[in-house]
Parts: C-alpha cells; structure tokens; sequence
C-alpha cells in the first residue's frame, strides 16, 4: 500500500539524541545505528519506509554526526535520503519548523527513530489517508507497554480520537501509549508556522490538539531501545524479513564492528540477571 507516500509523503527520522540511557554503548557510537539482528537501527527504519514507497526522507543528526552522516551518504541512499546536522538541538517541534519548506504542502511521517518499531506501514498510511475520523490532522501510532510509567499514555473516545494524555505519571489510566510515530497533515504545520518558539512536540504541540488526533494501533512490535534492556530484548525479537540494502563498503566494514560484541555481551549480561 504505498499510494500516500506516491501521492508526496516525506518522512522526518528524528536521529539527534545522544541515547545517555545506553552509556557506554553510546559514548563510542550513535544510537541511531545500534545493531539488531546485525543490521543498524536507522536501516531498518529506511529499509521499512522504502517499502511503502517512501522516496523523500530527512534525518537530523548531532550526537557522532559524523558517523551518522558516514553511514546516510552512500549510493543506496542518494536523491531520497538527506542529512540535516543540528549543531544544537532543536527539539523536536524546532526541528520540524525549521525545515518546515521541504515539507511544505506534503503530508509528513514523523519518526522517532531511535525506537524499534515492526508493522505494517502501508496498513498505517491506508488508515490516513482513508479512514481517520474528519477534522483530525494527524493520527498517532500507538502501542501496548508493559511499563505504563515509562510512556505517554493516551486516553481515546469510542472514535479512537485522542482524548487526554498522561506522560510518564505514576499508576496511569490504561497500558496504551504514544509510539511516537505520526502521519502529520499541512493544517498542523500552519499552526506550528505560528509558533516558531516552540521545541517539543508531544509536550507543547499535542496537547493543542486534543479531540483532532486519530490513533491507528501497532499491534506487532514497538520498544524504546533506550535502555540496554530494551536493547537486549530486541535482539530475540523476530527476524524483520525485510529486503537488505546492498553490501557495499560501509556495511563491509560495518560486520566487524566492536558494537556488536558489546551489544552480544550485553544481551547474554541481561539474559543471566533474568
């Protein structure tokens, strides 16, 4: 199901952060590419979106920008993947309005993209283009958390509109929380062009459109690999299936990495304490 993205979706990964959860994984090398099933994070993400026929992606980077960039600026990703460095961070909503003219008149995928997330992307974009509630210009991918604590709990009506949030409170109401995932219409870029102040998209922006978010529900998998439990646990998650980009020089180099010794020697630590 690609006819949104033919139709001129773009996608925003957000691939900034310096993952401090994950330290020393991260003191060495960006979280963005941390290896699961031996392949670098951000890959699966573009490898997902290239198969819904995503063709126009941009990714920011600041924490080891330059490994970030080494890894973006290879044959397979030239003319639809690009590179923005942001020598400070900008947050999340900063970051969208400051490119907010390649977006211009596009519906947007915006993507956390240091998560771990497998689904059906066509059946996500089918649901916006032709079965979210009227008058919503965004819906929210959601997902079931064993942690409710951790996330950003959301509260639906019978429509599955947005009806209240709850970010990362004590004993919240329910297990379904925010995967940070959107399919964002222009309407919600005009009111951000309003706003060049603001920095954080779930904190500052949702919370405007309470009752005009629609949700579409992830039932495969969906984790914050922030911590290396999380980590670790992704590396037993089913093999994504998904179709590799080609083995050029960087992915050579890449198979001989120390990270994935770390990564390895992580898992069997958090498979022994369990």
């Amino acid at each position: 199901m690609a006819d949104l993205a033919e139709n001129g979706v773009r996608a925003l990964l957000l691939a900034a952060g310096s993952g401090s959860r994950l330290r020393p994984l991260t003191d060495e090398w960006p979280k963005p590419l941390m290896p699961i099933w031996g392949r670098p994070l951000l890959e699966h993400w573009l490898e997902s979106l290239r198969s819904v026929g995503v063709r126009d992606v941009l990714v920011n980077v600041h924490h080891h920008a330059e490994q970030m960039v080494r890894f973006l600026d290879r044959p397979c990703y030239r003319g639809w993947v690009r590179t923005v460095h942001e020598v400070c961070l900008l947050g999340t909503a900063g970051t969208l309005f400051a490119n907010r003219e390649f977006f211009e008149g596009r519906t947007t995928l915006l993507v956390h993209a240091d998560n771990w997330c497998r689904c059906d992307f066509g059946a996500f974009m089918a649901f916006h283009r032709h079965r979210r509630p009227v008058g919503c210009p965004a819906t929210m991918m959601t997902f079931d958390t064993p942690t409710p604590e951790t996330c950003g709990i959301v509260e639906t009506d019978a429509t599955g509109v947005v009806v209240g949030f709850h970010e990362k409170v004590a004993d919240p109401p329910g297990t379904r929380a925010n995967g940070a995932v959107y399919l964002l219409e222009p309407e919600l870029f005009d009111w951000l062009a309003q706003r060049p102040d603001l920095r954080d998209f779930s904190t500052e922006v949702l919370p405007s459109f309470l009752g005009r978010i629609a949700t579409w529900h992830n039932s495969g998998i969906h984790r914050d690999i922030g911590t290396p439990e999380m980590l670790a646990l992704a590396q037993q998650d089913p093999s994504p299936g998904l179709p590799w980009t080609e083995n050029d020089a960087w992915s050579h180099w890449f198979k001989d990495h120390p990270v994935h010794r770390l990564v390895a020697d992580l898992t069997a630590a958090c498979e022994l304490t369990r």
